[in-house]
């Protein structure tokens, strides 16, 4: 996959401004994959619409999208999950070159939650077709139930020596009482960091020593909580998407942050998407284009949070919505 990135990144369309092209579908949380096998480009969404997890296609990574309305890539959850009430959020699919399959991965509400918790951790599931069905693993990939679960895993591959990694956040304001997210300041609050684990390269699935924290919360800048982190090379520099604030509030926003290891330290850099930019209200849940350029992220529209597309560019070494 990663060699056709770039004559499939010529190909990204010219937009003015973020646009849906969608339309007025609740898609939140996308994430975004190449599938080789039909040449086309998948978004993936958290739990609705009927579906654990939602589709879209299209023949270019920023679009125009069509949905995939009777496709539920994960209609069996694995045995470890709240079948009742799954809330099955920001699912990520990669492409495993050397079987030719794909790793699904998930979050989901943990059955075995402790005693007046509701907590998620981040499953697995495989499937030889892109669009699934998937079958998941009978226990979470990550689960740090300690520390309040984890939410918003995504894949990454290091072109420069294949490497491959799992983001995903460690859920710790599910543990901290007051506002809509918890961590509302009322006492000293949570961390919520965004950690990096390194996964065997054939399979995704297979853990590779611990986990790195590439970032966490600053009270005073990201509210109660960073989230929704998604990795992209810009320039020969690691570009870490994040978002920062409660999702359903209009703090909420996307921001980046740069380093120069894969591992960091990760630099703090601004806020790239925010309420107010273009039109947009509490626009987050990015993810990048592989090979970067662009993003797919949602923000609130009347279904819910729609998804959006947007290109980028880089001036004098920090990102800009083109």
């Amino acid at each position: 996959m990663l060699p056709l990135l770039p004559l499939l990144l010529l190909a990204l369309p010219s937009h003015a401004a973020p646009r849906s092209s969608l339309g007025n579908i609740d898609f939140p949380d996308p994430s975004l994959t190449y599938d080789p096998n039909t040449q086309a480009w998948y978004a993936f969404a958290t739990q609705g619409n009927g579906h654990h997890v939602q589709a879209a296609k299209a023949s270019a990574p920023l679009g125009p999208w069509s949905f995939l309305r009777q496709t539920d890539l994960l209609p069996e959850l694995g045995a470890w999950v709240n079948a009742a009430d799954p809330r099955v959020w920001a699912p990520d699919v990669q492409y495993l070159e050397a079987s030719g399959t794909f790793v699904l991965y998930y979050s989901a509400l943990a059955r075995d939650s402790p005693s007046g918790t509701e907590l998620h951790c981040v499953g697995a599931a495989t499937s030889d077709s892109v669009t699934g069905p998937y079958k998941p693993f009978d226990s979470p990939l990550i689960c740090p139930m300690g520390e309040g679960g984890a939410i918003d895993a995504a894949g990454f591959v290091d072109g420069a020596d294949g490497s491959r990694w799992v983001l995903y956040k460690v859920d710790g304001n599910a543990l901290a009482p007051g506002g809509p997210c918890g961590n509302d300041g009322s006492g000293p609050g949570k961390p919520t960091p965004i950690r990096l684990q390194r996964v065997d390269a054939g399979d995704g699935v297979t853990l590779m020593g611990g986990p790195v924290t590439v970032l966490d919360r600053d009270p005073q800048e990201d509210g109660p909580l960073v989230e929704a982190p998604s990795l992209v090379r810009e320039e020969g520099r690691f570009v870490l998407f994040y978002a920062h604030h409660c999702f359903n509030t209009a703090e909420y926003g996307t921001s980046y942050a740069v380093a120069d290891s894969i591992q960091g330290p990760y630099v703090k850099v601004k806020q790239l998407l925010g309420s107010g930019t273009d039109g947009l209200e509490a626009p987050g849940g990015a993810t990048a284009v592989p090979g970067g350029g662009g993003l797919l992220f949602h923000a609130n529209c009347p279904a819910g949070r729609c998804m959006y597309e947007t290109e980028y560019v880089v001036e004098d070494g920090e990102l800009r919505i083109a």
